[in-house]
């Protein structure tokens, strides 16, 4: 399948034909490909990915490769699996999935959206929650009403105590899931007063200067009604078929919380495909941006902090890379690939595409080919001032290994 697959790459024509480069890296001579693989104007992402999440790939994506390189019920994995765009579509296009992220709220984003909700049942849940007032153990007055943090922290309390009596069900953690998705953001679909985009949270003493600067004041914000209409714009463009697929893949669907190098619950040889997008360098600060989510679900903020690994040097990325994937030569059954996304540090001076090919090379896999998804400019990509095709956020550069 990897040459049959090569040559689809080398003919596949959307916007343009492809282009064909060739990589040199330590000697060897690696093909790049380029072209507009995958793009919006394709095909519209399913609604029920859309849930904000710093750093993550469309959907468009890891489409492209499950319909070509695997089959329904073939395993779908990805180790570090953030929103869970990997998996979700994955379950979506029938293929049975493991999810793996060493942060918890991977999980309480991902694993509800393989039940969605009736929406008659879910509002009925919501209401019989009782919104009462409880001691604070945080000030969140900065971000919210008086009234919406009372709200907020029904809620909590509510789905801490049906967890802890072990309870807890399918509503419940769609609810959870939501929720933890409004807290924070910019407009009124969010809980909270205007704020920096919603996929991390500033500190509160950040958000005082927001306030002033903006001259803004916390309003009322109805989290029913703000939950019940998330709800209906994931669950959107679902069908009877696509729920079916969910619920179906749901039943054998593995949800890890390992490291990505030590994932002994997953079967070597067993996973078809992995496409996922490996953290960066530490250009991001865990504890600064999930404060407010590890708080409403109850999470130690410092225990996972520690547990996550952050890698400042080069150097230290790639010992990490390269034993991730060592595990995830293990796991990848024969013919299996890996779709490994990655981009470019320092301005465009280091490409780590080309760190991962020789990485992936030495602990067994072979190269296919190095994938550049290239969108062609729109008038609003103008806007912004990018102005070619070579530099920007238009483009994907993915590292596809095969075993």
């Amino acid at each position: 399948m990897e040459n049959t697959f090569q040559k689809y790459l080398e003919t596949f024509f959307y916007s343009r034909p492809t282009a064909i480069e060739c990589l040199n890296i330590y000697e060897q001579k690696h093909k790049k490909f380029i072209n507009e693989f995958w793009t919006s104007k394709q095909k519209q992402g399913n609604s029920l990915h859309e849930i904000a999440y710093r750093a993550c790939f469309k959907s468009e994506l890891p489409s492209f490769f499950i319909k070509t390189l695997t089959k329904p019920e073939d395993i779908v994995y990805d180790p570090f699996s953030g929103r869970g765009t990997t998996i979700i579509e994955a379950a979506l296009l029938g293929r049975n999935i493991i999810s793996n992220d060493i942060n918890p709220i991977s999980k309480i984003l991902s694993y509800p959206r393989l039940s969605p909700p009736d929406i008659y049942r879910l509002e009925e849940r919501l209401h019989s929650i009782s919104f009462i007032k409880n001691d604070k153990d945080l000030d969140l007055s900065d971000f919210y009403h008086p009234d919406t943090e009372q709200e907020i922290s029904s809620i909590k309390k509510y789905l801490e105590i049906r967890k802890n009596n072990n309870e807890d069900d399918d509503l419940d953690d769609w609810i959870r899931m939501v929720a933890t998705n409004r807290l924070t953001g910019h407009s009124k679909g969010y809980f909270s007063v205007y704020t920096l985009p919603p996929n991390q949270a500033v500190s509160i003493k950040s958000q005082k200067r927001i306030n002033i600067k903006r001259n803004q004041k916390p309003e009322y914000r109805d989290t029913r009604k703000i939950i019940i209409k998330k709800t209906k714009s994931l669950i959107k463009d679902l069908d009877g078929g696509l729920v079916n697929n969910l619920l179906a893949v749901k039943k054998y669907a593995k949800f890890l919380e390992k490291d990505s190098r030590q994932t002994s619950e997953i079967n070597s040889n067993s996973v078809q495909l992995t496409v996922t997008s490996p953290p960066f360098l530490d250009t991001v600060q865990y504890a600064d941006d999930n404060w407010l989510r590890c708080w409403f679900n109850s999470i130690d903020l410092k225990d996972i902090s520690q547990k996550i690994t952050m890698t400042k040097k080069l150097e230290d990325w790639k010992n990490v890379m390269k034993d991730t994937l060592m595990e995830l030569y293990r796991i990848t059954r024969p013919g299996g690939f890996v779709a490994f996304e990655v981009g470019e540090i320092k301005n465009g001076k280091i490409r780590l595409d080309e760190e991962i090919v020789p990485l992936g090379v030495n602990v067994g896999f072979k190269c296919v080919g190095v994938m550049i998804n290239e969108q062609v400019f729109t008038k609003t990509s103008n806007i912004w001032g990018i102005s070619n095709n070579k530099k920007g956020t238009n483009s994907n550069r993915i590292v596809l290994l095969s075993k």
